[in-house]
């Protein structure tokens, strides 16, 4: 009945929501974009909704159940009666009367208003799109606090972090941009670090400056030197944040305005480059003026713009560069594993200096400059001024990116993808014995043809396997791939839900079998991230003597993000890349003057902070890479 219903509304959505009885969300974007069965049946049997009866056993908080009945009744009212039965037709309101408002997202205009010219925000509208901007970041967290008492070995990871209440009103929790009101930041955030302590860390992490993010979960990363909370990106000890730029693929506004806001930064210009388009992001400059949202558009419909990437500026003239692997959404922050590199504090460069001034050994400022100009954006312009005028000569660390478009060898070599990074492995890397493997570890991987000399051997391997050796006779190096089984995601936080930033499905395995003989399970006991998949991607090889080189990027193993040559080509044959993605490497001679890396601690150097155990361990026979496709079984 719920479905001849939905017929007679043509906004309602058709797609429905992949969490089904357990999505915990009260936004009433996500219930335009997004059909709710379980809640749209209770109210079609229902003759209004003050007598719809709620199951005993729904899967969210009741009272946040009772929110979401609300909001979908008042978005699709169509749906609060029964047609077939008189009885249940509601009364007609009166002509005169005003519908029930409700409050849209980060600027997002109700069905049927017409929006007011370059519209100025009151105080007031302020403050009630940054609520509605919040709220289901409140709802969650405060049920968290209540589920503490919750016996863990009953109550399921998920439910335990995710399971949410009606957010309240009051001045003591609500957000606004007062800085008067109080700042009860633990009630947003599950892990939240010391404040001012964060320059101080980093400090300590040289000459790596290679974290994990807390997980949530995992009390041993909460205060683990080497593991941050996003908060601390923003952390005063670091500077006085004067503007930044947040790139990467999805982001929830909402999460990162709040993040701002604790940090005391709600007012100081925002730039944001995302490829994940949501109506919140489209609308927020209407509501927060410094803050300028561009979507990242690329002409093939096979590319995304996948880069993780944060440029903070401060007063003081300097800035700081962040790559990492997370989006910038909770998800990403909470029981997943994902690594970032930050970089020294970057100072200014004297007035009158010459223009080469201030490069790095790495030709990091260079490099970051081409990245930056691939985009075309005019809001990147006065930020590229300032990164020529920047001292990056502490930046040990070789920028490895990819933008999509056809791409042939300059006279710098090449500057995109695996052939990027084949180049600097032969200029800079140690001579490589050819019986170390290649150890990839992504959190997706593409359609890599029927064989592994198809792409993998034939192509990624010609790039990955180069060292500074003179060229001479050389055997393949073997490959190893590490993603998460079946297994490792059953016993994960967050039970089969924590699969859900693993997009491998059935469909393409089954075309790519062979490479079940190269996989490798995920196993993170020493940093304590066994239960938390990893959306980290990194690559490196290494051998008993030490770790060669180490990546870290935001590309997973797939043709899209790495490049592919046209093998038809009668010319030069150019390197196809659909996706903008951005990584670090790690080379000792660069930042030890070393061959190797140590993987255990000595009295030279600190050992390098691997974010999964050595050795690896192989699939068993009976294993199966974990797909996406279980989830959709799962719901």
């Amino acid at each position: 009945m719920e479905n001849s219903k939905r017929k007679m509304i043509s906004n309602a959505p058709t797609k429905e929501c992949q969490y089904g009885g357990d999505c915990y969300r009260v936004n009433p974007v996500h219930f335009r974009e997004y059909a709710h069965p379980h809640i749209e049946k209770l109210l079609v049997k229902a003759a209004s909704l003050s007598m719809v009866e709620i199951p005993d056993d729904v899967k969210v908080n009741k009272s946040v159940f009772t929110e979401q009945l609300k909001i979908v009744s008042s978005l699709f009212p169509h749906l609060s009666c029964d047609s077939t039965n008189p009885e249940k037709k509601p009364k007609q309101e009166p002509t005169t009367s005003k519908p029930s408002p409700v409050v849209p997202s980060a600027g997002v205009v109700p069905s049927g208003s017409v929006p007011k010219a370059n519209p100025k925000p009151s105080s007031a509208d302020n403050k009630n799109s940054i609520e509605a901007l919040f709220a289901e970041r409140r709802a969650k967290m405060q049920a968290t606090q209540q589920s503490k008492s919750a016996p863990e070995s009953v109550v399921p990871a998920k439910q335990e972090t995710y399971t949410p209440s009606r957010p309240t009103t009051s001045n003591n929790t609500g957000i606004s941009l007062q800085k008067a009101l109080p700042r009860d930041i633990n009630s947003y955030f599950p892990v939240v670090a010391p404040r001012g302590q964060m320059a101080q860390k980093l400090a300590a992490a040289a000459p790596y400056n290679f974290f994990l993010t807390t997980i949530t979960a995992s009390k041993p990363t909460h205060a683990e030197p080497l593991s941050v909370t996003f908060q601390e990106l923003l952390d005063s000890s670091l500077g006085e944040l004067e503007c930044s730029v947040q790139m990467n693929f999805m982001v929830d506004i909402g999460w990162l305005l709040a993040h701002y806001f604790f940090a005391g930064y709600e007012n100081v210009p925002l730039l944001i480059l995302y490829g994940d388009e949501t109506p919140e992001l489209r609308m927020v400059s209407q509501k927060k003026p410094n803050v300028t949202a561009v979507k990242v558009e690329i002409k093939t419909p096979f590319g995304v713009h996948h880069t993780k990437m944060g440029l903070y500026g401060y007063r003081d003239g300097s800035m700081r560069v962040v790559v990492s692997t997370a989006n910038l959404y909770e998800d990403d922050w909470h029981n997943r594993t994902q690594g970032l590199w930050i970089s020294p504090r970057l100072p200014a460069v004297p007035e009158g200096s010459d223009t080469t001034y201030g490069e790095s050994r790495t030709d990091f400022r260079s490099s970051l400059l081409t990245y930056l100009d691939a985009y075309k954006l005019p809001q990147l312009q006065p930020w590229m001024a300032r990164i020529r005028k920047t001292d990056f000569s502490d930046v040990k660390v070789f920028l490895v990116a990819s933008v999509p478009g056809g791409h042939t060898n300059t006279a710098k070599g090449p500057l995109w993808g695996h052939p990027r990074l084949g180049y600097l492995l032969s200029q800079h890397a140690a001579p490589i014995d050819d019986s170390c493997p290649l150890v990839a570890q992504s959190s997706s991987i593409g359609s890599l043809g029927p064989s592994p000399e198809s792409w993998v051997l034939g192509e990624i391997m010609a790039s990955f396997r180069k060292d500074s050796a003179p060229v001479g006779i050389r055997r393949l190096p073997g490959f190893r791939m590490i993603y998460p089984s079946f297994s490792n995601v059953r016993q994960s936080h967050d039970g089969m839900m924590g699969g859900g930033c693993l997009p491998y499905v059935r469909s393409t395995h089954v075309k790519q079998e062979w490479l079940k003989d190269y996989l490798q399970q995920w196993c993170s006991r020493v940093r304590h991230r066994n239960k938390a998949m990893p959306h980290i991607k990194t690559y490196c090889r290494w051998s008993h003597r030490g770790l060669y080189w180490f990546l870290l990027t935001s590309a997973n193993l797939s043709k899209a993000a790495w490049g592919v040559y046209n093998k038809t080509g009668r010319f030069e044959k150019p390197l196809r890349i659909n996706s903008y993605e951005a990584g670090v490497l790690f080379l000792p001679k660069l930042l030890l003057d070393e061959n190797f890396f140590p993987m255990e601690a000595n009295k030279k150097h600190p050992q390098f902070p691997m974010p999964y155990d050595v050795p690896t361990i192989p699939y068993a026979p009976e294993d199966t890479p974990f797909f996406m496709d279980y989830l959709t079984q799962h719901k």
